[in-house]
């Protein structure tokens, strides 16, 4: 058995078509073109390929964006002040900090001066609570993307066990969240695994659906999945000239029954939610 690849790029694709010609009626109806701003703090090099990424997205959407680089040095403050002079622009509608931010910033305080209204990364305390509520102003890019993933290949997940990898805000929390939450690609029954579960193997090995955001290069072998299960692979990890995974994807393919790869799997469906997003909170701005 091979398992069937669920080809991010072409869901993305779609996605990013469906914004453009929204963004487009949006633009006709109201005169305002969604603005995105993304702030990059610092030379990191894998950062400054994620930002020109978006741009380069929210420009083939018909969206603007505009970028602000500030130096490696730069302080929480300087950085705030920048976040409050984007937060009061009006012609500013979704506002990206880039992470990771250098070490002397306070990072959590610069993603919660992002005014929820912009904060289009869903990191926001209050944009996070209404989530787990169940009435999501913003949805958060790569987990929403993961579960668009699911409703295109048409995987069942009502009743399933899935098993996420990882407990980061940014993507094993929400991605838990929107699993168990009621509705398309949810109704799950969730478990988190992280650096301190026991038997973490056992448990993978049970779920119907696996979600791999640990951070740990090819960490999934193949022993530890359920002949069938879908595999969404979330991680992206350099190992010498090659951009590989959390998941052994050529092991892995042979037992599971779905799976994604890297590149070219949840990556590309991360800034097609961005860009859903930065149109959703120009919309909410223009009410």
């Amino acid at each position: 058995m091979s398992a069937r690849i669920i080809d991010g790029k072409a869901v993305a694709a779609e996605i990013r078509n469906r914004v453009a010609s929204q963004s487009a009626e949006f633009q006709q109806r109201s005169g305002i073109v969604p603005h995105l701003a993304a702030v990059l703090v610092g030379e990191d090099p894998a950062s400054a390929v994620y930002v020109r990424n978006k741009q380069t997205a929210c420009e083939k959407a018909g969206l603007k964006s505009t970028l602000h680089r500030l130096p490696v040095e730069t302080t929480t403050e300087q950085l705030l002040a920048l976040v409050a002079r984007l937060n009061d622009d009006p012609g500013t509608h979704g506002i990206l900090v880039q992470l990771p931010l250098p070490r002397q910033i306070a990072e959590q305080r610069v993603l919660d001066a992002v005014t929820p209204l912009k904060d289009v990364d869903c990191f926001h305390a209050e944009n996070v609570g209404l989530m787990v509520q169940g009435r999501p102003r913003f949805l958060p890019c790569t987990p929403s993307g993961c579960q668009q993933l699911l409703i295109h290949a048409a995987i069942e997940t009502a009743g399933k066990h899935a098993v996420v990898l990882g407990r980061s805000e940014i993507v094993g929390k929400p991605m838990a969240m929107l699993l168990v939450q009621k509705g398309l690609a949810a109704d799950a029954t969730v478990t988190i695994c992280h650096s301190r579960t026991q038997n973490l193997s056992e448990i993978v090995r049970q779920a119907d659906i696996v979600v791999a955001a640990i951070g740990r290069p090819n960490f999934v072998t193949a022993d530890m999945v359920k002949p069938g299960a879908t595999v969404i692979d979330v991680g992206i990890n350099r190992v010498g000239d090659k951009l590989v995974g959390d998941v052994d994807f050529e092991a892995v393919r042979a037992v599971a029954g779905a799976i994604t790869p890297v590149p070219g799997g949840v990556g590309p469906m991360t800034i097609a939610m961005l860009l859903q997003n930065t149109l959703r909170a120009a919309e909410l701005q223009a009410i």
